[in-house]
């Protein structure tokens, strides 16, 4: 059997975690889709996948050979892709990281409608808020905020978001509203923490003379997501910073508050990015472009 294609069918299998399911999806006998796994477990001299009455398993060898697979056939796929000159549209699977917040209230209450305009794309959308590693997780492109640090990706900027300061109606009613960050020190914070180093990221505010300023604000809970920093802040736990796209009907019902408007931190940077060894594919090329449209940052 062809190797693409052999690692082909192994991916469905790990995808699915299910020989069945996989030889379904790919409308294979279940016996062509077991020998091949078993002809590149034989192969290599490795066990890739662990089966059991119930359910398949990657193994450590598995979970590395899993993420090469999806390198390469992406890779093939593109490099295919680039001699699409004919009028075909655009086609395969493109794999996209998003940000939690943006993915749930942006990209995908608008992904029907490009679904509609490009049939023949398939969406993984991996949603959360911890920084993917695009090369060796075989990720498309990748939507990041804040200043970029890794110099092996290609940026696109999208924009910047305004940023506020809220807490809840609740919390303020307890605690007070203040009035200056010299009185921050008497509140209470619900802490981000990155999910790379897990320090806790300061309060950040831009001065009257456009300094950023920073500052450590006591705080009980810490949290590396945006839905539970939100969910947090709702909760009455503390203070909170955070892009104003979303919260607009939280803020309209009362049920957030925004608190020292006149030192709100600074804009946040919105690019999308992808590996510099990556071919802007046509499909990867199209979802970009609408991913910019969606955010509506140009």
């Amino acid at each position: 059997m062809d190797q693409f294609r052999a690692m082909h069918i192994f991916k469905a299998v790990a995808d699915a975690r299910s020989f069945t399911q996989a030889a379904e999806q790919l409308e294979l006998p279940r016996p062509t889709v077991t020998n091949a796994v078993q002809a590149i477990e034989q192969k290599l001299g490795v066990r890739l996948l662990q089966r059991t009455t119930r359910k398949v398993s990657l193994t450590v060898e598995g979970m590395i050979y899993l993420d090469r697979c999806t390198a390469l056939l992406s890779e093939l796929e593109d490099v295919n892709a680039l001699f699409l000159g004919d009028g075909r549209r655009p086609s395969g699977t493109i794999r996209v990281d998003l940000p939690e917040r943006a993915a749930h209230h942006t990209v995908i209450p608008a992904l029907p409608d490009f679904l509609r305009q490009y049939p023949d794309i398939d969406v993984r959308l991996g949603s959360n808020d911890r920084m993917a590693d695009l090369a060796g997780e075989g990720i498309d492109c990748a939507i990041r905020s804040g200043v970029l640090r890794d110099s092996t990706l290609i940026a696109r900027r999208l924009g910047e978001m305004e940023q506020i300061n809220v807490a809840a109606r609740s919390y303020l009613d307890a605690h007070g509203r203040p009035q200056s960050p010299a009185e921050l020190s008497r509140h209470q914070a619900v802490n981000y923490f990155s999910s790379l180093t897990g320090r806790d990221f300061p309060w950040e505010y831009v001065d009257e003379h456009g300094a950023v300023k920073t500052l450590a604000l006591r705080s009980r809970v810490s949290v590396s997501s945006t839905e539970a920093y939100l969910a947090a802040c709702r909760a009455g736990l503390g203070l909170i910073q955070m892009p104003r796209a979303g919260l607009d009907g939280l803020l309209a019902c009362g049920e957030l508050e925004e608190v020292l408007p006149q030192w709100r931190p600074a804009p946040l940077p919105i690019s999308i990015v992808y590996s510099h060894n990556r071919h802007l594919s046509p499909r990867v090329r199209v979802f970009v472009d609408w991913l910019a449209q969606v955010m509506q940052l140009e």
